[in-house]
Order: C-alpha cells, then sequence, then structure tokens
C-alpha cells in the first residue's frame, strides 16, 4: 500500500512521535521511508565563508546526526531509511522532494520546534498544498 514515504523531521517531540509512526507503517508495509531535515534558509543564511558558514555546518551537523539516529532506529526495526539534508523554506522543500521521490504518504509531527498550542505552520502548508496522503500526529 505504501512503498514510499516521507518523515520531514525537526527533532520536535511531535516529530519523535511522528518517526514511531513512519518507521510502524514502513515496517508493517515493507516500505523504505525518507527522512529529511530542512535547514531554514528564512533562519540561517547559506555559507558565504563568514561566520554564518560555522552556524549553518554546525546546523547541517546536528541534521545529520539527527537524521543518522533515523537511520540507526530502522535498521533495529529492518525498514529501509534514507537521508536527505538540504537548505531552503521547510514546506516548499517537503513537497519538492515528495515529489520527486513521489511518496505515497508523508508523515509528519503535528506540532513542530516553534508551535506548543496548535498545529504548526509546516505541516498546514503541506496539508494545503499536496495531493499526496499526509498523516500528522
Amino acid at each position: 500500500m505504501y512503498e514510499t514515504i516521507l518523515f520531514p523531521t525537526d527533532g520536535s517531540e511531535g516529530s519523535d512521535r511522528a518517526e514511531r509512526v513512519a518507521l510502524d507503517i514502513g515496517q508493517q508495509f515493507g516500505s523504505e521511508v525518507h527522512a529529511m531535515h530542512v535547514i531554514d534558509t528564512r533562519h540561517y543564511s547559506e555559507p558565504a565563508l563568514s561566520a554564518m558558514e560555522l552556524v549553518t555546518d554546525e546546523a547541517e551537523d546536528a541534521a545529520m546526526a539527527l537524521l543518522k539516529e533515523v537511520v540507526n532506529e530502522g535498521d533495529e526495526r529492518d525498514v529501509d531509511v534514507s537521508m536527505h539534508c538540504c537548505h531552503g523554506v521547510p514546506h516548499d522543500e517537503i513537497l519538492e522532494y515528495a515529489e520527486e521521490i513521489d511518496a505515497d504518504l508523508i508523515v509528519m509531527g503535528y506540532r513542530g520546534q516553534t508551535h506548543s498550542q496548535k498545529m504548526g505552520s509546516v505541516v498546514d502548508r503541506v496539508l494545503r498544498e499536496t495531493d499526496r496522503q499526509v498523516l500528522a500526529v
């Protein structure tokens, strides 16, 4: 039913819940899970041989560590997980990557790092702008 699942993560509690669900579904259906993290260029400028380059490098290192944790959890559960880290506006990059990999399902945390009481703006934009199935947990 689901061959390709996209799991965007920002490292929040909501993303942790979504990770468990994405891996559960991946395990149940033998799906490949694509874990992705977007370094939001609205918060970090693109590297340009400056102090900002160091901050961006740190953000990339943290993103890769986060994605490697998902891969390791997938390995423990016998789920194929690939990693994708990119720069851009999160909802735009998620939608573009979902199209690129032809995702059958996008599994996202209902609330991300910047929202505590309502649905996060990234998941809201993805829900409104895609025709793919989205599971917000």
